[in-house]
C-alpha cells in the first residue's frame, strides 16, 4: 500500500519553484482558454496591439519576445506585419506556430536574430519572468532598425504590485500559483533608464483591467466554475491609470 500511495503522489500536480519555465509546458492547454489561466494575457495582447500601427510598407517585420502560444497574433490581423515569435517553451511555440506566427524557439537573452531586421519589437510580460531584464532591452533594442517601435508592459517592482499581483491576484481561481517571482518585478525608471541608454526614448503609463468590465468577467467565471466556458473577446479591456505602481506599458521609438 505505501508503494501504491507513493505512486499516486507521484503522478499528482509537480510543485516547482516559483517562475519556473516548466509552468508553461504544465499549462499548454489554457493558453487559448478565453477564460482560462491566461485570460488576461488575452487582454494585455489586445492593449500592447493597440500601440502598433499598421505597417507603412510591404514585408514590415514584428519581433514577439516570449511571445508565448501567440496571443498576439490575431490583434495584429491586417496591420501587414510578418510576425516572428520567440520563445523557450516548445509547446507553447506549437501553439503560435497554429496561429499563424514563424516561431524561433531561443533565450530572450540571445535572440538568434540580426541586427536591426525588426520594424517592432513587442515584450509583454516577459521582462517580470527574466533574471537579467536589462539584457533583453539590450537584445530588444538591438533588433530595432533606427525608427522602429518597442511596446512592451511588465510589473513594477513595488510593495504594491508584490500585493496585487501575487498575495491577491494568486488566491483567484484563474492565476496560476507561483507564475511570478516578486524579486523579477522590473522598476519603471530603471526601464526607462535602461532603453535610453539603447537608444530608445521610452514612454511609460500605468494600465489595468476596466474595473466593471472585471467584476463582470469574475461574475461570469464563478458562474461557469470551469475555465473555457464563456465566450472569446467578452474580457475587460486594459485601460490607462495614472499610477504606473503595478502594471505598466511602455512604448518608444529607436534613436538613429
Amino acid at each position: 500500500m505505501r508503494d501504491v500511495a507513493a505512486s499516486a503522489a507521484s503522478t499528482g500536480p509537480r510543485v516547482l519553484p516559483r517562475n519556473d519555465p516548466r509552468q508553461y509546458d504544465d499549462l499548454a492547454g489554457e493558453w487559448w482558454r478565453p477564460d482560462g489561466a491566461f485570460a488576461m494575457l488575452h487582454w494585455l495582447a489586445a492593449a500592447r496591439a493597440a500601440l502598433v500601427p499598421p505597417a507603412t510598407r510591404p514585408g514590415e517585420l514584428l519581433v514577439d519576445l516570449g511571445c508565448g502560444a501567440g496571443l498576439l497574433a490575431p490583434h495584429l490581423t491586417g496591420k501587414g506585419y510578418r510576425h516572428v515569435g520567440v520563445d523557450l517553451t516548445r509547446s507553447a511555440l506549437l501553439q503560435a506556430a497554429e496561429h499563424g506566427v514563424r516561431v524561433v524557439q531561443g533565450d530572450a537573452t540571445a535572440v538568434p536574430l540580426p541586427d536591426g531586421c525588426a520594424d517592432v519589437v513587442s515584450a509583454g510580460e516577459l521582462l517580470e519572468h527574466v533574471p537579467a531584464w536589462p539584457r533583453v532591452v539590450a537584445e530588444a533594442c538591438r533588433l530595432l532598425r533606427p525608427g522602429g517601435l518597442l511596446v512592451l508592459d511588465t510589473l513594477n517592482d513595488t510593495a504594491l504590485a508584490r500585493l496585487v499581483a501575487v498575495r491577491i491576484a494568486e488566491r483567484l481561481p484563474t492565476v496560476p500559483r507561483g507564475i511570478h517571482d516578486p524579486r523579477l518585478f522590473v522598476d519603471a525608471r530603471e526601464l526607462v533608464a535602461e532603453c535610453a541608454r539603447h537608444g530608445v526614448d521610452l514612454r511609460v503609463r500605468g494600465i489595468r483591467p476596466q474595473v466593471g468590465g472585471l467584476v463582470a468577467w469574475l461574475l461570469r467565471r464563478a458562474r461557469t466554475g470551469r475555465p473555457g466556458t464563456t465566450p472569446a473577446g467578452r474580457g475587460p479591456r486594459i485601460v490607462p491609470t495614472p499610477s504606473t505602481a503595478v502594471l505598466y506599458q511602455g512604448w518608444g521609438v529607436r534613436n538613429g
